[in-house]
């Protein structure tokens, strides 16, 4: 509920404070007093937009304060719990623009952001004016209405909860059909690469070990002639380095008996002979492997070729192209597991279609049902407000949807399914007897919408826990024994919620438990407005005013004073 409501340098207001009760209160005023600057600086508390413009002239900033008694339990009040701030201590707000634009806000003296107190506030204030009358006349809104009266919020945010799930996989699951569609060259690709390499069968040294076999191939009668004569000078020949080496370490053993030093030098020389007779044995063997094999030539060549156009297309050795194999399996297996994802996606919506629409089916027959019920409270409502020969009615439709269409996941038996479920209502109304019922869009008089969200208010008064309702315009188009009804029921509507009223109808002020009379005057070249609580003499005084104009007879005095005194037997 608001406790305080104080306002600075706002438009045309310095500085006035509101002290606000239970009940039912009323603002009244002659035209351009300032009265709807009062709902706009509370705008400004439930989020909207701020402007320079709405600073007072020649004024550096702008601040709008508001004090709240927060009701335990209630939805704004665990609200604030989740936010952080203590329910108990009640909810102070304020709100300053500064000349530059830029905005401050604070939560019980805490700075606090925008979104953080749009979400406490809009729990706290309904303000029912010319708004309120646009969502009316919009079907796209009435779903919400229904639901709210009908107590289903629930059941449809399970709904809304369910599709908001839904949204992202879907969106993932078409993005993997993308990309395996755009991707599947690609894939054919990778396989042809894999396949080319697979089948070469690569070992990592087997290009040096080629190179080594291919020189020896085409060099068979060099390498055979040079090792021939070498052989033959090593240990065939007259004088070979053998004989030699055999010669000379026997010599300089037998030295050795005359000086043990030359020994050592001794073995050493005749290890060297046996040494070289052991790579002349060598040489021997590996000369006779030597032949010219022509066939084993070109298929050395061609294993080498297809080394080297390997090389030229995956990387610069062999040990390159192995790693680039690696890489194309691993694109191979990325592209298998975004086929099983999809798979894995598709099941999930499959079964969150099946959920969704089961609570949709759900949804839907107890809108139906509550429908019904619905229709004979506005009815009923309207009734009392003057209008008893209204009929209203709900039309539901759905959108169909295509068979074609990618996205049947979010279609349910067939119809077209969002947040809210597939049902697509719009309220009908035939505001009198003999009237053809038609969309609430076609109602051209402003006194029968104002009716008709007042009777909705008071509907929906005993089940929402909105602390304050504001009704602005909400006589626009109505006066006399009509205006009464409209003052009674908002007096109604005060025994479950405070309900502050601005209105230019005496009918409407009389009902109030408090008034407050709102004035536009000039002091020093400057305009300004000021606002005061009003009883007694002062409040018959402004609902005479209300009664009769600019010049107040003792005729329109009594009327007034009647109208009150009836107000409080009733």
């Amino acid at each position: 509920m608001l406790r305080d409501l104080s306002i600075k340098n706002f438009a045309i207001i310095d500085n006035i404070h509101i002290s606000f009760s239970k009940g039912l209160a009323v603002l009244t005023g002659e035209t351009g007093a300032g009265k709807s600057i009062i709902i706009n600086s509370l705008k400004l508390i439930l989020g909207e937009r701020s402007s320079t413009d709405l600073i007072k002239t020649d004024r550096e900033y702008a601040e709008v304060e508001a004090f709240f008694e927060i009701t335990p339990g209630s939805e704004a009040g665990r609200t604030m719990e989740a936010q952080g701030f203590n329910q108990g201590e009640g909810l102070n707000v304020r709100r300053i623009i500064a000349g530059n634009g830029k905005n401050k806000i604070f939560i019980n003296g805490h700075r606090s952001t925008l979104q953080m107190m749009t979400n406490i506030t809009e729990k706290l204030i309904s303000i029912s004016g010319q708004h309120a009358y646009q969502i009316l006349l919009k079907p796209e809104h009435h779903l919400a209405i229904l639901d709210q009266i009908t107590g289903l919020k629930e059941l449809r945010n399970r709904v809304s909860g369910c599709y908001k799930k839904m949204l992202p996989l879907i969106k993932k699951l078409h993005q993997l059909k993308e990309q395996k569609r755009r991707k599947a060259e690609e894939r054919e690709l990778l396989l042809f690469q894999e396949k080319e390499i697979a089948l070469a069968n690569l070992s990592p040294k087997e290009e040096r070990e080629l190179d080594r076999e291919r020189a020896r191939l085409k060099n068979v009668e060099v390498l055979c002639g040079t090792l021939g004569r070498c052989v033959e000078r090593l240990y065939g020949s007259e004088g070979s380095v053998v004989e030699g080496l055999t010669e000379s370490g026997k010599d300089i053993e037998r030295l050795g008996k005359i000086d043990t030093k030359l020994i050592p030098i001794a073995e050493n020389i005749l290890s060297a002979a046996y040494q070289t007779e052991d790579c002349v044995s060598d040489l021997r063997s590996y000369t006779e492997t030597l032949s010219f094999d022509p066939d084993r030539l070109e298929k050395v060549e061609e294993r080498l070729d297809t080394i080297q156009k390997l090389k030229r297309k995956y990387g610069e050795t062999i040990e390159d192209v192995l790693c680039s194999l690696d890489k194309i399996k691993k694109k191979l297996r990325a592209l298998q597991s975004s086929s099983e994802r999809i798979a894995e996606l598709e099941e999930k919506l499959f079964e969150q279609n099946q959920t969704i629409g089961e609570l949709s089916r759900e949804l839907s027959e107890k809108r139906k049902e509550g429908a019904i019920r619905f229709c004979r409270r506005v009815q009923e409502e309207l009734g009392s407000l003057e209008m008893r020969g209204a009929k209203v009615d709900i039309l539901f439709e759905y959108t169909e949807g295509d068979p074609n269409n990618s996205n049947q996941y979010l279609n349910v038996d067939g119809k077209v399914i969002d947040e809210t479920g597939f049902d697509r209502i719009s309220f009908l109304i035939s505001a009198n007897v003999g009237e053809r019922l038609k969309p609430m869009i076609d109602i051209a008089s402003g006194g029968e919408l104002s009716r008709i969200v007042l009777a909705l208010k008071a509907i929906m008064a005993a089940r929402d826990d909105i602390g304050t309702i504001f009704f602005d315009e909400v006589d626009a188009g109505i006066g006399g024994g009509v205006a009464e009804t409209v003052g009674q029921k908002m007096k109604e509507i005060s025994k479950y919620h405070q309900v502050v009223c601005i209105t230019h109808l005496p009918q409407i002020a009389r009902f109030g438990d408090h008034h407050f009379k709102i004035s536009k005057e000039t002091d020093a070249g400057r305009t300004y407005t000021t606002i005061e609580p009003i009883d007694g003499e002062s409040r018959i005084n402004e609902i005479a005013r209300m009664l009769g104009g600019v010049k107040i007879s003792k005729k329109t005095l009594d009327h007034a004073k009647e109208m009150l005194v009836g107000n409080k037997k009733a």
